[in-house]
């Protein structure tokens, strides 16, 4: 008798469509991502309505994809996953509408799944967890610290108090007529470049582990014009690469301390700006030395996917979580409160 068990999870919080198919929790046997980037390149940024429209364009196609990659059918999934938040509001509802759809015409269980679990399940696909561990989340929209002392187990204990560190990215490659995404911009133009101005740290009150990226954000944007008002100059590479020392240097300090903090075996990052070669390069180095085990997720794995989605539904649904036909989109879901739904 076979006991393998498949779920298809669905991907469209932002501006990538996508589904994978996961089997056991952890083998990864479809993995498609219709990316939009082109489209929104000209706005500088993501526009909710284009991409809600792509995503309606996209779903069918990227499904019928991903099942042709799997050599399977709807019906030989066990449970369909969806990303119900947090999210742009219509991106999140085609993904929902159309895991509903299949769900309620297969009569399948049906998962809600939250996005930043999903970034922290990613690294699962690589490696088992081993608990207590700590989650560093580091995306467009969100920067934070999360404990886990078991599966779903989610404890804010740090978290940005204003800006999250990718949107001090962008913002910071506006300023210096970067295209869009402005983060991997920031990132190539640091490597050419040294760490020559001063930029501030904000370590903010004595054992916090939250942060705050809006007061480095400001002082890039005065130096810049300051110095054009005096007509001097500084090389873009400098400023990116003193740009990020600033953000890495605050991220592996505060991740390292917390890391002590509260004894945890595994280290993980998590999210897009985990793709950043600077913050992976001194991660590496810092828990190297503290011989905590550092999980950075393959670069395909730290952008939006449906794999990450599939992992961390394969979990909630192994733990009893379903959602029923009324499941809606939340783009302000809580980690905490999501966590505790299989587990009460």
């Amino acid at each position: 008798m076979n006991n393998d068990q498949y779920l298809l999870a669905i991907e469209t919080s932002c501006d990538e469509t996508a589904v994978a198919v996961i089997k056991n929790e952890t083998e990864l046997v479809a993995n498609v991502v219709a990316s939009q980037i082109e489209s929104h390149k000209r706005f500088g940024g993501v526009v909710p309505e284009i991409a809600s429209r792509h995503h309606i364009e996209q779903i069918t196609v990227t499904l019928e994809e991903a099942l042709q990659e799997a050599g399977m059918t709807l019906d030989d999934m066990d449970a369909i996953g969806v990303t119900e938040g947090p999210g742009l509001v219509g991106a999140l509802l085609v993904g929902v509408n159309a895991a509903k759809g299949i769900a309620f015409a297969r009569q399948k269980p049906l998962v809600g799944v939250h996005h930043i679990a999903g970034h922290i399940y990613a690294s699962r696909l690589e490696k088992e967890f081993e608990f207590p561990l700590l989650a560093l989340v580091v995306s467009g929209g969100h920067t934070e610290l999360v404990l886990m002392k078991g599966h779903n187990d989610f404890e804010v204990i740090g978290e940005t108090r204003d800006d999250a560190a990718g949107e001090a990215y962008d913002k910071v490659a506006r300023l210096l007529k970067l295209p869009y995404p402005g983060g991997p911009e920031i990132d190539k133009l640091a490597a050419a470049g040294e760490p020559v101005i001063d930029f501030p740290r904000a370590w903010l009150e004595e054992g916090s582990f939250d942060f705050s990226f809006s007061g480095l954000k400001s002082a890039v944007t005065n130096k810049l014009h300051n110095a054009g008002q005096k007509g001097e100059e500084f090389r873009p590479e400098d400023v990116a690469a003193s740009f990020q020392e600033s953000v890495v240097e605050v991220l592996s300090t505060k991740t390292k301390k917390a890391a002590e903090a509260y004894g945890v075996k595994q280290v993980i990052v998590a999210g897009g700006v985990a793709a950043n070669s600077g913050l992976r390069a001194r991660l590496l180095e810092t828990f190297q030395e503290t011989g905590q085990e550092l999980l950075i997720p393959p670069l395909k794995f730290c952008t939006d996917n449906a794999a990450m989605i599939a992992a961390a539904g394969a979990v909630a649904y192994r733990q009893g979580h379903r959602a029923g036909w009324d499941l809606n989109a939340h783009p302000g879901l809580d980690l905490e409160e999501y966590g505790k739904r299989g587990r009460n």
